[in-house]
């Protein structure tokens, strides 16, 4: 996978952590994840197609997700409920969408954000594409962006 990919996704993580939600988020180093289905409880999704293919996935354990959504719509949140997930449905949406406006030498369409919850999901990969994690922290927890992307020209 190419690294302009990756980098337009951790740019607009960080920017919407750090300058949006005034949280210290700090990006660790990125890796393969090896087990595509290792990720934590509270997962928004986002779906790319067009000249690139394959899907983003911002993944929270339970607390960070209640935390970070809590700051995010600027009220407290003591459970997962509907509003949280919404919450990081959207949160993964504002990333996907500020790093397809540095992706424009790609056509690429972004799909509308789901959200699993679990402790047991299968996450459905675009087939045969790496998988990249970049783990962060911040104060309410740690946290990872997962980017798939293919060329389909």
């Amino acid at each position: 996978m190419r690294a302009q990919y990756i980098n337009p996704f951790l740019k607009a993580t960080m920017n919407l952590f750090n300058n949006y939600l005034g949280l210290h988020a700090e990006a660790g180093k990125p890796y393969l994840l090896e087990d595509p289905q290792d990720l934590k409880e509270v997962s928004g999704i986002i779906g790319l197609a067009g000249e690139t293919k394959g899907a983003v996935v911002l993944s929270f354990s339970r607390e960070t997700a209640i935390h970070i959504v809590s700051v995010f719509a600027g009220q407290e949140y003591k459970t997962l409920s509907n509003d949280v997930l919404d919450g990081v449905g959207e949160l993964v949406n504002i990333i996907a969408g500020n790093a397809k406006k540095d992706l424009t030498d790609y056509r690429i369409e972004i799909s509308l954000p789901g959200v699993i919850t679990g402790s047991s999901y299968t996450m459905r990969w675009p087939e045969g594409i790496p998988v990249v994690c970049i783990p962060l922290t911040s104060e309410h927890g740690p946290f990872s962006i997962n980017i798939s992307l293919k060329d389909m020209v």
